[in-house]
């Protein structure tokens, strides 16, 4: 499969407060759709099999809209590769002792050690977003954090990460429309927390703070790409295929694998005993 190396950064603002994004297709048709999933996925294992063996070491931020599909990108990234590999890490709200930590703190355990891609479903930039938006943090506070973010990030490069960061967008109709979805799906309710409620009509406040931390910590050695998710499917696929083009991964080699003749049961025999067997309604 093809791979695109060079991954286009656009800085630019339209309508609805929206970062402009060039490419416009036709939605996918699902058997399109996992057809080449399963092409990037078997890509990814490729990339796997290159991080452990040269001890590599991969960072990857997700930050975007709520219901631009961060968790829906993740899981598939995630579902045909070992966990030991890759690990998501999303931190929950911080404890009383972690709020009196210095800020980046909680997130220096989780990089990655050599071997490792390890995935943030949201992370430090909380600062600059929700906890922005909705007043959990000071203006001091956030303009501390965006001055300080840029030379953090070298570090962690220059210590040898690939790190790689991205911010999914969704228009505001599309964002209506998914949360909507949410309101009456038993499996999604989940989904739509109170926060969900209270940032969904400020719109333009989280326009305004993603903008701010796009312009302070989009850098030469930690860029950010924007993937455009309102068709779902396409979106997830073109983040898969930028994200195998970042690491500098070798093919997989197929190895021949014959199965071994199974042994002879000898003296083995089934149990006597009653085992409790689930029921078999379908």
């Amino acid at each position: 499969m093809s791979k695109h190396k060079n991954g286009k950064k656009h800085n630019d603002v339209k309508n609805h407060g929206q970062v402009a994004v060039l490419d416009h297709a036709p939605k996918l048709r699902r058997k399109e759709y996992e057809a080449e999933l399963a092409t990037l996925q078997g890509e990814l294992v490729a990339m796997q099999e290159w991080v452990k063996s040269s001890g590599a070491k991969v960072c990857v931020v997700f930050e975007g809209r709520d219901t631009a599909g961060k968790g829906g990108t993740i899981q598939r990234i995630v579902e045909r590769v070992s966990p030991r590999v890759f690990r998501v890490v999303a931190l929950p709200t911080p404890t009383p002792r972690e709020k009196s930590q210095m800020y980046v703190q909680r997130y220096l355990p989780h990089l990655p050690a050599a071997g490792e891609v390890i995935i943030f479903d949201r992370s430090w930039y909380n600062r600059a977003g929700v906890e922005r938006v909705m007043g959990f943090c000071t203006p001091e506070e956030t303009a501390r954090f965006l001055e300080l973010v840029p030379g953090v990030e070298k570090e962690m490069v220059d210590s040898g990460i690939i790190l790689i960061k991205y911010w999914l967008e969704v228009g505001p109709d599309e964002q209506t429309r998914r949360l909507e979805g949410r309101i009456d799906d038993p499996r999604k309710i989940w989904k739509l927390s109170d926060m969900d409620l209270k940032s969904y009509g400020r719109w333009y406040d989280y326009s305004r703070a993603r903008d701010e931390m796009l312009a302070a910590s989009d850098t030469a050695w930690a860029p950010w790409f924007i993937a455009s998710t309102d068709d779902k499917k396409r979106g997830r696929l073109n983040l898969i295929s930028h994200l195998l083009s970042q690491v500098p991964y070798e093919p997989l080699v197929k190895a021949q694998v014959t199965l071994p003749e199974r042994q002879e049961p000898g003296d083995y025999r089934p149990p006597t005993y009653s085992a409790r067997h689930i029921p078999t309604p379908f």
